[in-house]
């Protein structure tokens, strides 16, 4: 007669079972009548320990736990896109139609609508050899994205059995493949991956080509490279959230994944509300079409807010094995770590660092490597990008989370509440922030921007510098005391701040700039400075050219040039020459 094995004790999330030999470390279990899904964490000879991914309320000690000899995983498929999944890939919608507004435990819902049909090409045939990452068939999974089926990484063979081109669905046989053992394998259009496991590739390749996003401050000062890693940390209100909408718009990715992880729940509605209704600038068709969302909101069971992160990456690395990039928003991870605190204390693991786990840089390292850009098992090339959000309170970014991602990122935008509170976007302070890809990514810039695009980036940098520097100086004595050549560089690195750093999202040629459009605003600004500054070297005043409106009309020139009229840039040049020509000659 077959052991059941029952729970012997509950505490919160966290469940476990005396006297069993049954179960394997990190094996997905169900737990109670409502078959809640767990995932074992622990094992010694007295108890075996699982965290449920689901509500435990009403679970009693006695009931029973099965496992499923297979460590927790998800399904990957045709339907991940355009839809809203929670932290363990059940998919929100469909459980609302079965359950209403709120989730019921259990709720056994398959990941992918097993009953649509998809327009599937297959483009193998009998005799054809494959391997782990080879494309067999391929379908339309939106208008944006075309799917392509792969043979899962583990499994090679022979084709023995190819069906015709046609309409299937997920859980319909393909093909079927020989092993050289003479095992058969049937492929679907689907496979299941174990979310903690990395998806193997051919290659990692150099982090060599930019992430385009449109935002100034990110694209000239701190570059990130397609495959990277980025933070942005911030406290409350200073446009986290924000930042990650308008990259996740903007960006030149091919696939957006977004993980809202234990952020408030009204903040999450307006992020599925949003998505719903953002139109792709790249092809004017909804921004869900290449959009995959997961909620799992800080009202939802903390252990999948646990889970959330990973399952995020893996949907990823899958696209990612198709070619394309992919760049990945996790907001937040210090939410993220907060789960992994609650689950520890529960565990009565010994903590670290303001109650975190000793545990957590490996923890972080683990998610953050998973980044990268690199040549598939198929022969393509592609890329995951990961940007995490980190909510350190009270802005205090000497804090754990803080402090062990910037072990693990390359890029870091600091988001200043003093800017977000006078209305500065993105709030990136400029002073706090850096980017590690400048040595990766110049190249790049060379090629398609030109060697002067670098040498702009250096000078606004210098000068920005040099402003903070002044106005440690201004703080203390008063900028009247200051010589005209010093005024001047805080008077230009005003422009720079308010003209180029600023952004408007709501402003239709503000949005997104080009680069091209970048370095010509770069190349204006510091032109204006090099003639002023010309002008006072002559003894001229700055006040002079100050009340010429030069620096003003430099200031709204983002909003004054369209992004289809850049040849106004010259008409700029040469009223700034002019005017001071003028001041000269009258001087």
């Amino acid at each position: 007669m077959e052991r059941i094995n029952r729970i012997f004790g509950i505490n919160g999330p966290v469940v476990t079972v005396k006297d069993t030999k049954d179960f394997s470390m990190s094996e997905m279990v169900y737990v109670g009548e409502n078959k809640l899904v767990g995932e074992v964490i622990g094992i010694n000879n007295k108890l075996t320990t699982i965290q449920v991914y689901e509500e435990t309320t009403g679970l009693r000690p006695g009931d029973a736990v099965t496992g499923t000899g297979a460590p927790l995983n998800i399904t990957l498929g045709p339907g991940i896109l355009d839809n809203i999944f929670d932290g363990i890939e059940r998919p929100l919608k469909a459980i609302e139609n079965i359950s209403g507004a709120f989730i019921k435990g259990g709720a056994c819902v398959p990941s992918l609508d097993e009953n649509r049909l998809w327009d599937v090409t297959v483009t193998v045939k009998e005799g054809d050899v494959l391997y782990g990452g080879s494309v067999y068939a391929t379908l339309p999974e939106t208008p944006a994205i075309t799917h392509k089926v792969m043979v899962p990484p583990e499994i090679s063979g022979t084709v023995i059995k190819a069906e015709k081109s046609g309409q299937y669905r997920v859980n319909d046989c393909i093909v079927v493949l020989k092993d050289s053992l003479g095992i058969t394998h049937k492929l679907t259009l689907c496979q299941k991956w174990a979310i903690r496991k990395p998806r193997p590739i051919k290659e990692r390749l150099g982090n060599d080509i930019p992430l385009i996003t449109g935002q100034r401050i990110i694209d000239t000062l701190f570059p990130i490279a397609k495959g990277g890693a980025a933070a942005i940390p911030g406290g409350f209100g200073t446009g986290k959230t924000m930042t990650q909408h308008q990259l996740a718009k903007w960006c030149d990715a091919d696939i957006i994944i977004y993980v809202g992880c234990g952020e408030r729940g009204n903040e999450m509605s307006d992020v599925l509300n949003e998505f719903s209704h953002l139109i792709d600038p790249k092809n004017n068709r909804p921004m869900t079409d290449r959009t995959s969302l997961i909620a799992n909101t800080s009202n939802m069971p903390v252990a999948a807010r646990e889970a959330s992160i990973y399952t995020g990456v893996t949907l990823a690395e899958y696209y990612r094995d198709m070619g394309y990039d992919v760049a990945l928003m996790a907001d937040s991870t210090s939410r993220w770590a907060e789960a992994l605190r609650e689950i520890s204390g529960r565990l009565e693991e010994m903590p670290a660092e303001e109650g975190f786990p000793a545990y957590l840089p490996s923890r972080l390292s683990e998610f953050y490597e998973r980044a990268g850009r690199c040549e598939t098992l198929g022969g393509e090339t592609g890329s995951v990008t990961l940007i995490g959000a980190v909510s350190p309170q009270g802005s205090d970014f000497s804090e754990p989370v803080t402090q062990n991602t910037k072990r693990f990122i390359r890029c870091f935008w600091a988001l200043d509440k003093s800017l977000a509170y006078s209305r500065h976007y993105p709030a990136i302070n400029w002073n706090l922030s850096y980017s590690e890809y400048f040595a990766d990514l110049d190249r790049w810039f060379e090629e398609k921007c030109g060697k002067d695009f670098l040498q702009y980036r250096s000078s606004i940098t210098s000068l920005l510098q040099e402003e903070n520097r002044l106005m440690e100086i201004v703080k203390l004595i008063g900028s009247d005391v200051l010589p005209d050549d010093q005024k001047l560089i805080i008077e230009t690195a005003r422009v720079i701040r308010i003209g180029f750093l600023q952004q408007n999202a709501f402003h239709s040629d503000d949005t997104f700039v080009s680069l091209e459009k970048q370095k010509l605003m770069m190349k204006t600004i510091l032109h204006l400075y090099k003639s002023v500054k010309e002008l006072v070297s002559q003894g001229i005043p700055l006040s002079l050219a100050k009340e010429a409106g030069l620096f003003e009309k430099l200031i709204k020139m983002k909003y004054d040039i369209p992004n289809n009229n850049l040849s106004m840039f010259d008409d700029y040049i040469k009223e700034t020459d002019s005017t001071i020509n003028s001041i000269k000659e009258n001087n």
